[in-house]
């Protein structure tokens, strides 16, 4: 069961995550993966260099986001052809590590992916789980955690598909308005769920 898990900026999918790691399912974190695929000397950072020349390397060898983001800003052929290198570095990267989690036997393996349906990756799972909280909670979250003014945090918010909209479409919901222990605690039944249901 490849199971996708998603949600929106401050509604606990990283803390879902973290629980589902502790739980020994195998995750494949799509954050990470785009790391990956850029570091020094790999293909895909190759291919940046050559189209944007030296000021897409810092002097270590690695990527200079600065740099690219000056040349990128406001230039959206430039910023698509830089998509074009990058996205499908990921999503092939996310696959290979998918697949070498199945072939390791691994029953359940989860692709964590912030935006899952904003990249319209749903046909890289078998179920999608959305964790979810309402706006005002997104609000207070944001506010508080990365010390937001409220229209700033509304701001990012509206930037993504609205979560209700996602837990529309989703095959589980994880409804995150109370203490991590609670979230916890709704983890740990999914999880058992999944299980059971793998094993009838």
């Amino acid at each position: 069961m490849i199971v996708g898990l998603t949600g929106s900026i401050a509604t606990g999918k990283s803390t879902v995550a973290n629980r589902l790691k502790e739980l020994g399912l195998p995750i494949v974190d799509a954050d990470v993966v785009a790391r990956l695929v850029v570091e020094p000397g790999s293909k895909t950072l190759t291919a940046i260099h050559k189209v944007f020349g030296d000021e897409a390397l810092l002097s270590d060898g690695s990527m200079n986001r600065e740099g690219i983001g000056r040349q990128i800003f406001g230039d959206k052929e430039k910023r698509d052809k830089l998509n074009a290198i990058i996205h499908p570095a990921i999503r092939q990267e996310m696959l290979r590590q998918r697949d070498e989690h199945v072939a390791a036997g691994e029953s359940i393996v989860v692709m964590d992916i912030p935006l899952l349906f904003e990249s319209q990756l749903q046909h890289f799972v078998d179920r999608i789980l959305v964790v979810g909280t309402s706006e005002e909670t997104q609000i207070k979250r944001l506010m508080k955690r990365n010390d937001f003014s409220h229209e700033d945090a509304l701001q990012r918010i509206q930037s993504q598909i609205p979560v209700r909209e996602k837990m529309d479409q989703a095959d589980d919901v994880l409804l995150n308005e109370g203490s991590v222990q609670e979230l916890y605690e709704k983890v740990d039944e999914l999880v058992a769920t999944w299980k059971a249901q793998l094993s009838e």
